[in-house]
């Protein structure tokens, strides 16, 4: 098959070497040139008669001889060119030819003409028009059929399902180009077939060219959707939380109807009204204090995989925290209250090293001195996933405290320094820090501190004091505080900053799943349990088991989801049978939004409107309009001719 070629079409010949044989067109010349017969003399009684008979009959035979010459030239001449077998065809038409085609499969192409999805009617019109001996590759989002025929796949093409995976625009072309050969003598038609949303991009690129590529546009004649774009818990009282839904739509906007269910149970339904901007948002109240199995539905006639959005809310795992002090201090307990931690606190002297195994969040603070069993069992304490904060004393001794610090990112605390400085660099790009200001923070009441310690180090700084030097560093499990946070040193504790840093420090050392997670990101979920050896923990939904990435820490088992996880819903994470908890995943909705890419625009392939045109104007390229026949039939009559001119002419 060939897509694109010259648009003039040549003569062409198959048995070129075949045109010597013109010389032969010499015979009959010959032949006509020297005739070797010889004239009979007749006498005649009347001379004059004579002359007009020899005059006539000269005039006669001249005319018959060139007839005959020319007739016998042409039909040498036409069988000639019947043997040489002369055609029409564009170039393109006689090379090899490779084709892959690229089927969108995603879940854009579920919107509906005349009740079938645009894949369903893609599917049928490459049953229908590619050769079913023809052989050709095919990809989509999810699967590949390599040098395959249409007759082979048949099936599974018609069986096809929607991919919530949506491959690029370049994607497309790296993906297609790996599965031409490299035979640079070949033409290479690369054919996609799809709906060219916007997120697929539309890249000007020629790194190509040796590719010939065609698009053709799968569209609806009018676009109408309603989606789930997500929900939060908006706010909470004593008894209830209020979950807000946010819907979004296009095309032309109905009242929408929307069920909120506790697992199969109909628990509340309204109704969403979208404004100009084609948004509405809806809120149900939750009871607070109850496991909550949520789905949220819309009944909705276009996308259909955005009609659902599930979420859980489960008994709200609490976070262990130890503060382990030289004084008493009262701020971290305001922090860490009793609805979402386990909040202790003990003095050095009184700490119970097996305690450390059960915590999930250890707060050092003003310490003078670290023991070397205190730094071995919090070395262990954090390979084990535990998170640790470090406070130092105004006065310490820094051969302890390098001993511990040096075993995260080689930090070390090198001397003293005494001046005062004001914090004002904070890295909102920091983990700490990232949801927590909207935008860059310009007029803010920085935190200031008399003394602090220069460091060494290869961790990142959250916060810094004027001329950048750190004030907190760390990451992931570590963190380190240069300066002491007594009332004497630093107003720190007073600051705002210091609930949003020591909440997050310590929320991230239990990550608890959230309401629900999108399919495809990668997600981090801490399961509160302790695994015997050989066990591990599996999600179950309905009939379908899945077991995920983990790693088992002292304390708790660490879930880990990139893109393994392919179908929504609600998972119930199970330890040798016994459900833990239920957590929720939804797909993406970035499909959702129906913008597409102009194709007549883009200029790095040539467009049809339908499946079946693109095949048409395939078929009219690769045509070879062969005239062999037609030189046959001319050698015949030219043959009849020539009798004609024997018999007739005299």
């Amino acid at each position: 098959m060939s897509i694109f070629g010259n648009s003039i079409q040549e003569m062409q010949f198959k048995y070129p070497e075949l045109f010597w044989a013109l010389f032969l067109l010499l015979i009959p010349i010959l032949i006509h040139l020297f005739q070797l017969r010889r004239f009979k003399k007749t006498p005649f009684t009347n001379v004059k008669f004579l002359k007009k008979v020899v005059s006539e009959s000269r005039q006669s035979n001249t005319l018959k001889k060139w007839l005959l010459l020319l007739t016998r030239m042409l039909l040498l001449a036409a069988f000639i060119f019947a043997f040489v077998q002369p055609f029409f065809a564009k170039k393109s038409a006689l090379k090899h030819k490779e084709t892959v085609i690229y089927l969108d499969d995603s879940f854009s192409m579920q919107l509906k003409e005349e009740g079938t999805s645009l894949l369903e009617n893609a599917v049928q019109e490459l049953i229908k028009n590619v050769p079913s001996d023809e052989q050709f590759s095919l990809f989509t989002n999810s699967r590949t059929f390599r040098n395959s025929n249409m007759q082979d796949i048949q099936n599974e093409l018609l069986a096809l399902q929607h991919s919530n995976h949506q491959l690029k625009i370049n994607e497309i072309y790296l993906k297609g180009n790996t599965l031409f050969s490299a035979d640079p003598s070949t033409e290479k038609n690369l054919i996609i077939l799809s709906d060219f949303q916007s997120l697929m991009d539309a890249p000007q690129m020629d790194s190509v060219s040796s590719i010939s590529s065609h698009w053709v546009a799968l569209r609806v004649d009018e676009i109408k959707n309603v989606a789930i774009d997500s929900a939060y818990i908006e706010s909470e009282t004593s008894e209830n939380l209020n979950l807000a839904v946010l819907l979004s739509g296009s095309g032309t906007l109905d009242n929408t109807p929307v069920s909120l269910f506790n697992g199969e149970k109909l628990m509340a339904k309204t109704s969403a009204s979208f404004s100009n901007t084609k948004k509405a948002t809806i809120n149900f109240s939750i009871p607070k204090n109850a496991a909550f199995d949520g789905k949220i539905k819309i009944s909705d006639s276009g996308l259909t995989y955005d009609n659902h959005l599930y979420f859980t809310i489960g008994e709200k795992e609490k976070i262990k925290v130890l503060a382990v002090n030289d004084t008493p201090t009262d701020f971290l307990g305001k922090i860490f209250t009793e609805d979402e931690f386990i909040y202790t606190e003990t003095s050095l002297k009184n700490l119970n090293y097996s305690d450390l195994t059960t915590q999930n969040f250890i707060v050092l603070i003003n310490l003078p001195e670290i023991p070397a069993s205190l730094t071995t069992n919090l070395k262990a304490f954090t390979d084990k996933g535990g998170h640790l904060a470090v406070i130092p004393a105004s006065d310490i001794d820094l051969t302890s405290y390098d001993i511990l610090t040096a075993n995260y990112s080689g930090t070390t605390l090198l001397q003293k320094v005494s001046d005062e400085r004001a914090v004002t660099t904070i890295s909102i790009s920091h983990p700490l820090y990232q949801n927590v200001f909207e935008k860059n923070v310009t007029n803010f009441q920085y935190p200031k501190a008399s003394e602090f310690y220069q460091i060494s180090t290869g961790a990142p700084s959250a916060l810094s004091f004027q001329g950048n030097e750190p004030f907190l560093v760390g990451s992931k499990s570590f963190f380190l505080f240069t300066a002491s946070l007594s009332q004497e040193n630093s107003n720190f504790i007073s600051s705002p900053l210091v609930v949003p840093t020591f909440y997050n420090m310590s929320a991230s050392s239990l990550k608890l799943p959230p309401l629900y997670s999108v399919l495809g990101e990668s997600v981090s979920i801490d399961v509160p349990t302790s695994l015997i050896q050989d066990d591990i923990l599996k999600l179950k939904k309905g009939d379908y088991e899945f077991i995920p990435q983990q790693q088992s820490l002292s304390n708790k088992v660490s879930l880990s989801f990139n893109q393994e996880l392919q179908e929504n819903g609600s998972y119930a994470v199970l330890q040798s049978g016994k459900t833990l908890k239920n957590i929720s995943f939804n797909y993406s909705r970035t499909e959702s939004n129906l913008s597409y890419i102009n194709v007549n625009e883009q200029n790095i392939a040539a467009t049809s409107t339908s499946i079946p045109s693109l095949f048409q104007s395939i078929e009219k390229d690769s045509s070879v309009t062969e005239l062999w026949k037609w030189f046959v039939i001319l050698a015949l009559v030219l043959l009849f001719v020539e009798v004609l001119i024997q018999k007739y002419l005299k």
